[in-house]
């Protein structure tokens, strides 16, 4: 097992939602005249990735530091991946079609960080 390619993976994936929480207020404000309530959902939504990928590259580096080969940790790390994707697959279909370039990103560091954690594990 390759453990700097999962803490890599993990260390990506965190450090992509933490930069999801400093522009929130940016993002909402660039979509213009909306309602209270639309402003509140997208801010929401924003924060909730953010804080999504924050906790799964939390847990990716903490299972490397507590028990990196263990079952557990193994069987967490193929559940991450896996939820990487899907969320590569989300933005792909959503995102990845805006031409805001950090929107575009998504999908490629999603599937780039599972496709670490993979290679971490093989």
């Amino acid at each position: 097992m390759n453990t700097l390619l999962i803490i890599i993976g993990g260390a990506l994936t965190f450090l992509w939602g933490v930069s999801h929480l400093f522009p929130t207020a940016n993002v909402v404000r660039d979509f213009g005249n909306i309602s209270q309530d639309n402003k509140r959902i997208i801010t929401m939504e924003w924060i909730n990735e953010g804080a999504t990928l924050i906790f799964l590259g939390t847990l990716v580096i903490s299972l490397v530091v507590i028990d990196a080969t263990g079952p557990t940790a193994v069987l967490v790390y193929w559940m991450v991946a896996g939820m990487l994707v899907v969320l590569a697959i989300i933005s792909l279909f959503t995102g990845f079609r805006v031409k805001f370039l950090p929107f575009r990103l998504c999908p490629i560091i999603f599937s780039g960080s599972a496709i670490l954690i993979v290679l971490g594990i093989i």
